[in-house]
C-alpha cells in the first residue's frame, strides 16, 4: 500500500518495511534536480524528523520521514544519477527503506486518492 505527506513524501509499506521517496508533483515543482542526500543505513528517524536534503537548479528541500523506523537501505544510485527522482520519482528515484516502529502511524497518512485531491486544491 503507498501513502503519502502533506509535505509531498511517499511511502510503499511491504509487511513492515517502508520505501520512501517525493511524489511526482513535488519533483515537477523543484524542477531539475542535481544532488540528493539520503541518511545512513541504521539511522533511527522519527516520523517528521528530516531524513534527506533535495537539491533542484530552484531550491534545496528537506525530505521529512512519514513514519518513524530504522533506515534499513540507502538508495546510493541517486549520489550519481540524481536525476533519478525526476525521471521516476515514484520508482527507480526513491529515498531510503525502513523498518517502520509504529506501522499505526500510516492511518495518519493519505491514501493515492486522497492525495491527488490534496494537489488539486494546491
Amino acid at each position: 500500500m503507498r501513502y503519502f505527506t502533506e509535505d509531498h513524501e511517499w511511502i510503499d509499506v511491504d509487511g513492515d518495511v517502508g520505501t520512501v521517496g517525493i511524489s511526482e508533483y513535488a519533483q515537477g515543482q523543484l524542477g531539475d534536480i542535481v544532488f540528493v542526500e539520503v541518511p545512513a543505513e541504521g539511522k533511527t528517524l522519527d516520523k517528521g524528523d528530516e531524513a534527506a536534503v533535495v537539491e533542484s537548479v530552484k531550491a534545496a528541500s528537506d525530505v521529512y520521514s512519514p513514519a518513524s523506523g530504522t533506515v534499513l537501505e540507502a538508495n546510493d544510485a541517486l549520489a550519481d544519477e540524481p536525476a533519478l527522482v525526476n525521471t521516476d520519482p515514484e520508482g527507480e528515484g526513491w529515498f531510503y527503506k525502513l523498518t517502520l516502529s509504529d506501522p499505526d502511524e500510516l492511518s495518519e497518512l493519505m491514501d493515492e486518492t486522497a492525495y491527488a485531491s490534496f494537489v488539486k486544491k494546491l
